[in-house]
């Protein structure tokens, strides 16, 4: 064994004796399809800390010829599978983590040579009766001319140059140069396996690199339950550890996936690897994913200067969802013709989920929004901060039942916000979401609720923790009359979808009147 050729499967088992461990060994099966095809040559695309290092230590172990790993799949889902001892630990691997030698090196050039002499040096320690030349791809091509074994090659933090390098387009077009001539129709590659932040197809006008088959965030292709933790994982995980799963729902679900098949569409709601398991080993649900990287860099994209970005922010810290159009991203770092170029870079990094159906774009959970406030705090968005920190008083007046508190609550929202364009009931939903921003950290806020005869607006419902807290219908109005709001929800029995907390409900109708450009509240609480 060596340190990148078939470097055995000692991470790989460290993985498996962890605490936590989560079975994705459903991804070999899928790579097993792909070995010695058209199709073997695979990027894999996700945000930080969403495993992808662990699959690389995986196949690193199943593929690798000089260590026996049978007895680290046992019972593991790739066990049953056809194609599992076919071809468990039968190919030469090479594994490098492209964020090592980066580091290691003042430029691409060296960084290069580094590379190529470290697995020559690997190479010829374990065929020296084959290689006669310091050229990588000559050595490797006399290697499997004299064995006809082909290699599983895996390529960890492919992109990290270029996000290192990411103004210097020569230092780019060596690197994927590179890559290209070691990689691009060469019959000793049986798989090639790379991970990293960044699609690949549209770096620059370059299209080195187009064999691959790309599985993306925004297009994760079959393999899309395999870019986090499922929903049906993550309640397995907080049975076992006593942990609350509407709580981890809250703070780490939201990035919706969905899988094209020739029976359908698989739809997956995944749950942020790294942050699951720190709140299970904590027993603590907190803000753990973020901490791998400051707040800074969400700042840096958010703030730029797009028209219409800051607007789609506020929209979606208000839960709302944007409309992108993902076509016109470059995948890179630096090039942004609009905010929609912003917007799916932050889907990239995770900042964002993407709805491939509505083509849409939101803030996916309570752990990343987080993020957003801290960013947004440290801007010139004083408008919004002010907004977000103005909710608690907001939601204590609502509590309260004081109508005119919460109107002129709303309406100092309204004010602090008038970039959002204001002229329906949806635009005034977004400006009530965003004043009773506070309110997530007691409720289930849920829009278009079906309740009765139709759909309340919104509904507040109480977290498990805090079932002291009322329930609350609110309906609203656009230049009508305030009163008209409490009638409609009795009416069409809107409360029924609460019925647990009746006795524990308040009613409320907000409406805007045109005329005045003020906004009116009436809060009933609702008696059995």
């Amino acid at each position: 064994m060596g340190s990148y050729l078939n470097p055995g499967n000692d991470l790989f088992k460290m993985a498996r004796q962890s605490q936590i461990f989560i079975d994705k060994s459903g991804l070999i099966d899928v790579t097993n399809k792909s070995l010695g095809t058209l199709q073997r040559y695979m990027c894999v695309s996700r945000p930080r800390r969403f495993g992808k290092s662990m699959a690389a230590d995986m196949l690193a172990a199943y593929y690798g010829r000089c260590a026996d790993s049978m007895h680290l799949f046992h019972n593991l889902k790739i066990e049953g599978s056809d194609t599992f001892e076919k071809h468990l630990n039968q190919y030469d691997v090479i594994k490098v983590d492209m964020q090592e030698f980066l580091s290691a090196t003042d430029n691409v050039a060296d960084m290069l040579k580094l590379i190529q002499d470290r697995l020559i040096r690997e190479l010829m320690s374990a065929y020296p009766e084959y290689v006669c030349t310091d050229n990588l791809v000559f050595a490797m091509k006399d290697i499997y001319s004299a064995t006809k074994h082909p290699f599983v090659i895996l390529i960890d933090e492919w992109d990290c140059l270029f996000r290192e390098y990411e103004q210097d387009k020569d230092a780019q077009k060596k690197y994927l140069d590179f890559l290209r001539s070691w990689l691009k129709d060469k019959d000793y590659v049986a798989l090639a396996y790379m991970t990293g932040i960044l699609p690949i197809k549209k770096y620059g006008s370059h299209s080195a690199l187009n064999m691959f088959m790309e599985y993306s965030m925004t297009d994760p292709g079959n393999l899309a339950e395999y870019f986090g933790f499922t929903e049906t994982e993550v309640r397995k995980l907080c049975e076992q550890y006593n942990m609350e799963f509407d709580e981890a729902k809250d703070w780490y679900n939201g990035y919706h996936l969905v899988s094209h098949t020739a029976s359908g569409d698989l739809k997956f709601s995944m749950y942020s690897p790294k942050s699951v398991v720190e709140a299970m080993l904590r027993h603590r649900f907190g803000t753990y994913w973020n901490q791998t990287e400051t707040y800074e860099a969400l700042k840096i994209y958010i703030q730029m200067n797009m028209d219409g970005l800051k607007d789609a922010v506020v929209k979606m810290l208000a839960g709302e969802s944007v409309h992108v159009n993902t076509g016109t991203f470059s995948n890179d770092m630096t090039t942004f013709a609009s905010k929609d170029d912003v917007l799916t870079l932050l889907v990239h990094l995770g900042y964002l989920t993407y709805n491939s159906d509505g083509e849409t774009v939101a803030i996916p959970n309570k752990e990343v929004s987080k993020e957003y406030v801290n960013a947004i705090s440290t801007m010139q968005w004083n408008d919004v901060t002010r907004a977000v920190d103005g909710s608690r008083k907001l939601l204590e007046s609502l509590w309260n039942m004081d109508a005119q508190a919460v109107a002129e609550g709303i309406e100092s929202a309204h004010q602090e916000i008038p970039s959002i364009e204001y002229n329906d009931e949806n635009s005034l939903s977004c400006t009530v979401n965003l004043a009773f921003y506070f309110a997530r950290e007691y409720y289930k806020i849920v829009r278009e609720l079906p309740a009765g005869r139709g759909f309340a607006d919104i509904c507040f419902i109480p977290k498990t923790r805090h079932l002291d807290k009322p329930a609350i219908v609110v309906e609203l109005k656009w230049d009508k009359d305030v009163q008209a709001a409490i009638d409609q929800i009795r009416e069409r029995k809107y409360v029924d979808a609460l019925k647990d907390y009746k006795g524990n409900l308040l009613l409320v109708g907000i409406n805007y009147d045109k005329k005045t450009r003020k906004h009116e509240c009436k809060i009933e609480k609702f008696e059995k």
